[in-house]
């Protein structure tokens, strides 16, 4: 079992492919073309719960596979056995101000786990690997993982901490993979023009986070009880 990691863009055609089936396989496509579209769930996983993109895609990028906004610096962690991708996940970050003072915060977007092998823990092991990667302050493989995993990973994420929102009943799924709720804390996706708050009416969602480097966690107070403007825009309103 490999843990194998790629900007979106540049993932292999033979693995993209397979995490695209994943993704219709979690947010199956509509049966009349009369009906709208499904999107990923905003701040929820259809299969194993994260953080999820939500709102227009565009063709092209679609076409290819591709999901996220770029200018989020998408990278996809997979748990790959023999060729087969048994789930994947994307790391999006981009900097935020708060307290007034800039961090570089990371999420989850887009966690699924293949149908066929759900309750044996693979999403929870792929979780557990992106945070701790993300934890990480240096580029490349990170040795202590211990997830019994062939590691061939490329990251330089250098994170100040990692904010995602998941809905209410999937919390347990990420304390269970490192991460903690933030007491309080409200996500505001979407622009400031188009703000996209995960507290709005019909989501029932947590805030998860973790801290990662010294300045992230000598703020960690300022983050609990507030609301945190992310802003990753009108693709990934909520990572």
């Amino acid at each position: 079992m490999q843990l194998l990691s790629f900007p979106e863009a540049a993932t292999p055609p033979e693995l993209r492919a397979q995490v695209r089936e994943l993704h219709q396989e979690a947010w199956p496509a509509p049966e009349s073309p009369a009906d709208p579209a499904p999107e990923p769930p905003a701040g929820a996983s259809a299969a194993t719960g994260a953080g999820d993109s939500a709102g227009p895609h565009d063709n092209v990028r679609q076409g290819l596979g591709l999901h996220h906004d770029p200018a989020l610096r998408p990278v996809s962690m997979l748990l790959v056995d023999e060729g087969t991708v048994l789930a994947a996940l994307d790391i999006l970050s981009k900097p935020i101000v708060h307290a007034g003072r800039r961090f570089l915060a990371g999420g989850l977007s887009t966690v699924v786990t293949r149908q066929a092998v759900r309750g044996r823990g693979h999403g929870r092991r792929l979780v557990a690997a992106a945070h701790q990667v993300m934890a990480s302050a240096d580029p490349g493989p990170t040795p202590d993982l211990r997830l019994d995993l062939d590691l061939r990973l490329n990251l330089d994420l250098r994170l100040d901490l990692g904010l995602f929102t998941c809905d209410r009943p999937l919390q347990g799924f990420y304390e269970s993979a490192g991460w903690h709720v933030l007491p309080g804390a409200v996500l505001v996706g979407g622009t400031p023009q188009a703000p996209f708050p995960s507290d709005q009416p019909g989501f029932d969602k947590v805030t998860m986070a973790d801290f990662f480097s010294p300045a992230a966690r000598q703020a960690r107070a300022a983050f609990r009880n507030t609301r945190l403007a992310l802003y990753p825009g009108d693709i990934d309103k909520l990572w």
